[in-house]
């Protein structure tokens, strides 16, 4: 018999907020389409191999969070007291094992330290100085604080202090990154990333790192990972949500994603959600000017846009 060429589906986003062609530079747009092309390629390779989608959503995640033009691990966002604290999530349709870790200072790349916590831990979430002393105990790469910060992200805070009664949302990138896939075996998995925002205070943990609020998986339904306003997201349950409309009222992962960015635009909420379901569909949606966002499968060639109207 003749092997058959493993059917998979990768969708991708690196954030959702107020880009146009007017507001984003040619210098940041080509290099978000550049951080999403690789991150596609690496989760691509391990798909059409007859990899995992949980190794395929780790690895693309890893991709952008090393990537500076991407609000995730270098390149994070400071807080209002001039550091940076990262946080990040992954889970396992086939189980819905999952993993998770907030306030990270020292490690490298947060969503390993979140697939530790679910494989090697009784744990599902992790937070502050714990969360990063079980990543050097567990012998993930470790990094300084000076090695996440970048010259961009750190005139971004200086610009949100100096106007503090400024509106958040003005202007403002969304910039979690996001990964959701499905394998050979229509298996499903989710991961997210995030340096949170700029300027957050006391602490301040959004929809990323929890489990049904900004990331989710479910191999009877979909995988799901989020981008926005972290807290409407919290309050909405969006990527529980989504798996839960899909699961329990059979409508398809397209008609529930776009419901419930309507639902969330009409709390006053922003962001994006991507979406991908054990069938091998996948999408995204989002009440956004734009979303950074990515696609690739088993048998399209792939697809980055970042506007709105592409």
């Amino acid at each position: 018999m003749t092997p058959t060429t493993p059917r998979w589906t990768l969708v991708l986003h690196g954030g959702s907020g107020s880009m146009t062609r007017d507001t984003l530079s040619p210098e940041a747009d080509a290099a978000g389409r550049e951080g999403l092309h690789a991150a596609l390629l690496a989760g691509s390779r391990i798909l059409a191999s007859a990899g995992s989608a949980l190794d395929a959503v780790e690895a693309a995640i890893r991709v952008l969070e090393d990537d500076p033009a991407f609000n995730a691990g270098r390149g994070s966002v400071f807080t209002a007291d001039g550091t940076i604290e990262c946080d990040a999530a992954i889970m396992d349709g086939c189980d819905r094992r999952a993993g998770a870790a907030a306030g990270l200072t020292t490690t490298r790349n947060p969503v390993t330290l979140a697939r530790a916590v679910m494989e090697r831990s009784p744990h599902v979430l992790l937070a502050g100085p714990g969360a990063d002393t079980f990543g050097q105990e567990q012998g993930l790469d470790q990094a300084d604080q000076t090695w996440f910060a970048t010259p961009e992200r750190r005139r971004q805070l200086d610009e949100m202090l100096a106007n503090p009664d400024g509106a958040f949302d003005i202007g403002m990138k969304y910039g979690t990154v996001g990964a959701v896939a499905v394998d050979g075996e229509g298996h499903v998995a989710a991961a997210t990333s995030t340096g949170g925002l700029t300027a957050k205070k006391w602490g301040r943990i959004g929809d990323s790192p929890l489990i049904g609020a900004g990331t989710y998986a479910d191999d009877r339904a979909a995988a799901v990972s989020c981008t926005g306003a972290g807290e409407y997201f919290i309050r909405l349950g969006v990527a529980a949500e989504i798996a839960a409309r899909v699961r329990l009222s059979g409508t398809t992962i397209e008609d529930a994603a776009d419901t419930i960015i309507d639902e969330l635009g009409e709390l006053g909420g922003k962001g994006g959600v991507i979406v991908v379901g054990p069938d091998g569909s996948g999408g995204w949606a989002f009440n956004t000017p734009g979303m950074y966002r990515a696609i690739a499968t088993h048998d399209a060639p792939p697809e980055v846009a970042i506007y709105g109207d592409e």
